[in-house]
C-alpha cells in the first residue's frame, strides 16, 4: 500500500468508481483542495495490482486518535484480490500505530453494500439521529439511490462512457447537494 499519494492518481479511481455505482462524481480539485486546506491530516492511500496498475485508493482524514477514511473508490479489478481489504486493513495498521484509537467507518445506509462490508469488519452500527426542519414540504426528501424513483437515472448513469460521465458529473454533483 501507497501512501502519500498525489490527488490526480486518487481521482480517476473514485470517479470511475463512482460512475459503476451510478453517481456523478465532484471535481478533481476538490480532493486537492482538501488535502491543501487540512495539509498532514489528510492520507492519500493507493493499492496497485501486480501489473503496477492502481486498482483501489482512499483518502483519509486523521483528527486526535481518530481516522475516518471518508473517500474511497476501486476498480472492477480490485474485487478478485480484495484490494479494498488491504487498503483498509493497512490504514487500521498505520492509524494504531500512529496512536488511533477510533476507527470511524462513516456512514452507510441500511440494505446497501457499504452498510454490509462495514459489517463483515466487525463494527457495529451506530443509529445517528438527525433532525430536519422542512419548509415547504411533509416529510424529509428520500434523496437515496435506492429509492426506485432514482433507479433508471442510476442504471443510465452507471452506463455512460467514463470520459462522460467524468465530464458531467462535476457540473451534476454540484447541483445534487
Amino acid at each position: 500500500v501507497e501512501t502519500g499519494v498525489a490527488p490526480n492518481v486518487f481521482w480517476p479511481i473514485y470517479a470511475e468508481s463512482l460512475r459503476n455505482l451510478g453517481t456523478p462524481v465532484f471535481p478533481p480539485r476538490l480532493v486537492a483542495t482538501v488535502q491543501q486546506e487540512f495539509g498532514q491530516a489528510v492520507e492519500i492511500s493507493l493499492v496497485r495490482g501486480a501489473d503496477a496498475q492502481p486498482l483501489a485508493a482512499l483518502v483519509s482524514f486523521h483528527f486526535k486518535d481518530q481516522v475516518l477514511p471518508y473517500y474511497g473508490g476501486a476498480v472492477p479489478a480490485a474485487r478478485p484480490v480484495h484490494a479494498y481489504d488491504l487498503l483498509y486493513w493497512s490504514l487500521m495498521r498505520r492509524a494504531v500505530a500512529q496512536g488511533a484509537r477510533i476507527f470511524d467507518f462513516g456512514r452507510s445506509k441500511l440494505g446497501t453494500g457499504a452498510y454490509d462490508y462495514k459489517r463483515f469488519w466487525g463494527f457495529a452500527p451506530e443509529p445517528l439521529r438527525y433532525r430536519y426542519r422542512l419548509i415547504g414540504a411533509r416529510e424529509v426528501p428520500d434523496v437515496n439511490p435506492l429509492n426506485p424513483k432514482y433507479r433508471l437515472m442510476v442504471e443510465a448513469w452507471r452506463r455512460l462512457p467514463l470520459p462522460v460521465a467524468n465530464r458531467l458529473g462535476p457540473w451534476l454533483a454540484r447541483h445534487l447537494a
